[in-house]
C-alpha cells in the first residue's frame, strides 16, 4: 500500500470527511505548498520528526510553516534533548517520504504535538503522505484526529517567499 493510500485508508473511517488535494507539482516543503494553494506559508502544517539524542524517544510536531522549533522549548514540552531526524529516521518511524509526512495513519505509539502557532488560521493544510498532496484541515480536526496534545514549542522564524 502506498503512503498516499494509507492516508485515504485511514480517511474511510472517520465519521467526516476530508479532501485529499494533488498537485502536478512538488508541495515538498511549506514554500512550495504555499504557493500551489495560493496561501500564506504559516498556513502550511508541517510535520517534523525529532528523535532524542540516543535514539529512545521520538515525538512529531506538526506546526506552521512559517515558524520553527525551538529545541529549548521542545526539551522542556517532552523531558529530553532531541534532535531532527533524518531522512532514513522520517520514513522508518512514520512510514512517509520527507516532504510527505503528514499527522494521519502514523504507527502506533509515536508522540504528536500540535503546535499553537496554526490556531492564527481557520484552515491548514498538511501533507498526505506524498510530496505533491496536501488536506485542508481545522487544527481542533488535528488534535481530534492525531491524538495529539496541543503545545508551544516554536518561535517566529525568517521565511523567504
Amino acid at each position: 500500500m502506498t503512503p498516499l493510500e494509507r492516508v485515504e485508508k485511514y480517511f474511510q473511517t472517520l465519521s467526516f470527511s476530508l479532501e485529499i488535494i494533488l498537485f502536478d507539482e512538488s508541495t515538498r516543503t511549506s514554500q512550495l505548498a504555499a504557493q500551489a494553494l495560493g496561501v500564506e506559508v504559516g498556513q502550511i502544517a508541517k510535520t517534523l520528526v525529532f528523535v532524542e539524542k540516543k535514539n529512545e524517544k521520538a515525538v512529531i510536531i506538526v506546526t506552521s510553516g512559517d515558524v520553527k522549533v525551538d529545541t529549548k522549548k521542545l526539551k522542556q514540552a517532552v523531558g529530553c534533548k532531541m534532535r531532527f531526524a533524518d531522512g532514513e529516521e522520517v520514513l522508518s518511524l512514520t512510514g512517509y517520504p520527507p516532504g510527505g509526512v503528514c499527522p494521519f495513519a502514523l504507527p502506533k505509539g509515536l508522540n504528536i504535538m500540535i503546535d499553537e502557532s496554526m490556531r492564527r488560521f481557520p484552515i491548514v493544510y498538511a501533507a498526505a503522505g506524498t510530496d505533491n498532496s496536501a488536506v485542508p484541515v481545522t487544527v481542533d480536526q488535528l488534535l481530534e484526529l492525531t491524538g495529539g496534545e496541543s503545545c508551544d514549542v516554536c518561535v517566529t522564524a525568517s521565511v523567504r517567499k
